[in-house]
C-alpha cells in the first residue's frame, strides 16, 4: 500500500488508512497526517479563543455594567460548563460527517457566539443575557473533543503522544492567543467590540481552510459498542479524574487568572492583561513536550512527577495568597501553568497506550491489538476531554466561592493542592505500583499483567 485510495464521495474522502503500515506511512501517509494536523489546530485554536473569550471580556466590564466578582465567576463557569459538555457529541460527530466535514461545519458555528456577544456587549445588557451569550460561547470547547478524536484516527501509535500534543498545545494557545490580544486593545482604549470584530473574519478563514485542504477518512465509523464499553470500563473514568487536574486546571486557571489578579490585588484591567496570557501561553507551548516525555519515558511515569511538582507549586500559591504577595503569586502561578500543560501531553498519551496493553493482555497481537487499541481509546476520549474540562467549571466555582466566604482565593488553593495528592496517589497505586511476588496462575493474572506494563504507557 503506497499510497490513499481514491475518494468514494465529495467532500475528499479517504476510503482505507493504515497508518501502522510502515511502507504506507513514510510513502504518503505522514504526509497526509501532518497536513491535517495543521489545520485542525488552526480551527481548534480558533475555538479556544472563541470559548475563553469571557475570561477577557469580563475584565472590560467595569462598574458601569452592574455585575459583581460573584456575578463574573458564575459566567465563566457556565461557559466553561457547556464546553465541557458538548465534547460527547462533538467526539461522535467527527464519523457521522467526517473530520474535514466536521471541521467546517465546527468552525463556522463559532460565528453564532461571537456575533451574539458584538451585539449584547455594552452597559445596560442583562446579566442574564450575558449568561445566554455566554453559553453559546460554550461550543467553542467541543472543537477540541472532534479535532483530538480525527487527529488520532490519522497517526500511528507510536507518534500520538507527539501529534495529540502538538494538536491539543496548538489549540490551547487560542487561550493566550485572544489574551494578548485583549491586551493590545486595552492598551489602545479600545472596547471588547473591536476584539469580537477582529475574530469574525478568522472564523471564516479557518472553515474555508479546512474545507480546501483537510480530508475526511471513511475508516472513522461510530461504534456505539465501543462508546459503551470505554464507558463501562474502569480506566476511563480514572483518567477523567487525573484530566481533571491536568487540563481542567489549565482551563480553569485560564477564565479565573485575570480575575483573581483584579479582586484579590487590586490590578486595573489594564494590568491584569499583561500578566494573564504569560502562564496560559507556556502551559500550551509545552504540551507536545509533554507528550514527547511520554513517548520517550512512559505516560504514568511523567504525570506521577508531574502532579507532585502541581502540589508544591499550590502549596508555594497558598502562602503567596495568604501574604498578598504579588510577585511570588504571579511567578508560582505561571510555573502552575506550565505542569498543567506538560501535564496535559503526559496523560492524554496514556489512553491509548492504556488500551493497548489491555488488548494484548486479552492475547491480541500485532494489527488486531492495535484496532482493538484504537476503537476504545477514540471512543474514551470524548468521555475523558469532557469531564476533563468540567474540572475548569469547579476551579470558578472554587474561586467564586472562596471569595465570598474569605475575600481570597486562599480556600480554592488549598482545596486544589487536596485534589492533587489524590491524583498523585491514583497515578501511583492503578499504573505505577508493582505488585510483589510472582504473579498468581488465576485469571486475575492477566490483569496483574496488564497492570505491570502500564508504567509504559
Amino acid at each position: 500500500m503506497t499510497a490513499p485510495a481514491p475518494t468514494r464521495r465529495s467532500g475528499r474522502w479517504i476510503e482505507r488508512w493504515d497508518p501502522e503500515d510502515e511502507t504506507f506511512w513514510k510513502a504518503t501517509g505522514e504526509r497526509v497526517a501532518r497536513r491535517n494536523l495543521w489545520f485542525s489546530v488552526l480551527s481548534e485554536h480558533i475555538g479556544f479563543s472563541v470559548w475563553t473569550m469571557w475570561s477577557v471580556l469580563v475584565l472590560f466590564m467595569g462598574p458601569e455594567y452592574g455585575l459583581t466578582p460573584a456575578d463574573k465567576f458564575l459566567l465563566t463557569s457556565v461557559v466553561t460548563l457547556v464546553g465541557a459538555v458538548v465534547r460527547v457529541p462533538y467526539t461522535f460527530a467527527v464519523a457521522v460527517f467526517g473530520g474535514r466535514n466536521w471541521t467546517v461545519i465546527s468552525a463556522s458555528l463559532l460565528l453564532i457566539p461571537t456575533i451574539a456577544a458584538f451585539a449584547v456587549m455594552e452597559p445596560g445588557t442583562s446579566f442574564s443575557t450575558f449568561l445566554l451569550t455566554g453559553l453559546l460561547a460554550g461550543i467553542g470547547g467541543g472543537n477540541f473533543a472532534s479535532s483530538m478524536t480525527n487527529i488520532n484516527a490519522f497517526f500511528p501509535l507510536r507518534r500520538k503522544g507527539w501529534a495529540l500534543g502538538l494538536n491539543a498545545g496548538g489549540g490551547n494557545i487560542g487561550v493566550p492567543v485572544i489574551q494578548l490580544a485583549a491586551l493590545a486593545i486595552i492598551g489602545a482604549n479600545g472596547g471588547p467590540r473591536v476584539l469580537l470584530g477582529i475574530y469574525i473574519p478568522l472564523i471564516v478563514v479557518a472553515a474555508v481552510l479546512a474545507a480546501l485542504f483537510m480530508d475526511n477518512l471513511a475508516t472513522v465509523k461510530n461504534d456505539t459498542g465501543a462508546a459503551k464499553d470505554a464507558a463501562r470500563d474502569r480506566h476511563t473514568w480514572i483518567m477523567s479524574v487525573l484530566y481533571i487536574g491536568t487540563f481542567g486546571s489549565f482551563i480553569g486557571y485560564s477564565f479565573a487568572f485575570g480575575q483573581v489578579l483584579t479582586n484579590q490585588f487590586g490590578r486595573t484591567p489594564l494590568q491584569a492583561a499583561y500578566l494573564t496570557f504569560i502562564g496560559p501561553l507556556l502551559g500550551s507551548l509545552i504540551r507536545p513536550l509533554g507528550g514527547w516525555l511520554a513517548d520517550r519515558y512512559g505516560g504514568a511515569r511523567i504525570t506521577l512527577w508531574n502532579y507532585v511538582c502541581m502540589a508544591a507549586a499550590t502549596a508555594v500559591l497558598v502562602g503567596a495568597s495568604m501574604r498578598r504577595s504579588l510577585p511570588l503569586f504571579v511567578s508560582v502561578f505561571v510555573v502552575l501553568f506550565v505542569l498543567s500543560g506538560l501535564g496535559n501531553g503526559s496523560t492524554f498519551k496514556m489512553i491509548p497506550g492504556i488500551f493497548q496493553a489491555k488488548a494484548l493482555a486479552k492475547g491480541l497481537t500485532g494489527e488486531a491489538a492495535a484496532a482493538h487499541g484504537r476503537r476504545l481509546s477514540g471512543a474514551s476520549m470524548g468521555l475523558i476531554g469532557a469531564v476533563g474540562a468540567l474540572g475548569g467549571v469547579g476551579i470558578n466555582l472554587a474561586f467564586r466561592q472562596s471569595f465570598l466566604s474569605y475575600g481570597s482565593g486562599t480556600g480554592a488553593f488549598v482545596v486544589f493542592l487536596a485534589y492533587y495528592g489524590v491524583c498523585f496517589a491514583v497515578t501511583w497505586a492503578v499504573y505505577l505500583r508493582r505488585p510483589a511476588g510472582r504473579l498468581p496462575a488465576t485469571p486475575a493474572a492477566s490483569e496483574e499483567k496488564t497492570q505491570l506494563s502500564y508504567a509504559e504507557v
